[in-house]
C-alpha cells in the first residue's frame, strides 16, 4: 500500500515541520508555553489526520471530530472560556455537520439486494 502524501510529503514530515516551526517561533519570536506548544502540535496532528483520512476516504467523520476536539482543546488552552454545555453543543454541531456532508459523498460499495416478488413463484 502506498503511503498517502500531503504536498508530496509523508504526513510525519509535515508534522515534524510544524513542530520545528512552533519551537522556532517560541525561541525567537514570542515566548510560548510548553502547554500551548503541545496544544498547537495536537491540533496540527488532528489536521494531518483529517487530511490523510480524506485522501484515503476512510474514517473521515472520526477525523473531523478529532480535529474539532483538538481545535476546541487548543482554544481552551489559549483562553477560550466556554462552559461544558457550550463545548458539548459545539461538538454536537460539528458531528451533525460532518455526518450531513459525508453522507452526500459516500456511495454503497455494492448495489442493494433486488426486491423479492410479493407473490410466490409458480412452480
Amino acid at each position: 500500500m502506498n503511503t498517502p502524501r500531503i504536498f508530496g510529503r509523508e504526513p510525519s514530515a509535515i508534522l515534524g515541520l510544524v513542530a520545528v516551526a512552533v519551537q522556532f517561533f517560541s525561541a525567537f519570536v514570542m515566548d510560548v508555553s510548553p502547554n500551548t506548544q503541545t496544544a498547537v502540535n495536537a491540533a496540527a496532528a488532528a489536521a494531518v489526520g483529517l487530511a490523510v483520512a480524506w485522501i484515503v476516504r476512510d474514517g473521515v467523520i472520526a477525523a473531523i471530530s478529532g480535529l474539532a476536539a483538538a481545535a476546541l482543546a487548543l482554544g481552551m488552552n489559549l483562553g477560550l472560556d466556554w462552559s461544558t454545555d457550550k463545548q458539548a453543543a459545539y461538538m454536537a454541531g460539528v458531528m451533525v455537520a460532518a455526518q450531513w456532508f459525508v453522507r452526500t459523498q459516500v456511495t454503497a460499495p455494492a448495489p442493494p439486494n433486488p426486491a423479492k416478488s410479493a407473490s410466490p413463484a409458480a412452480g
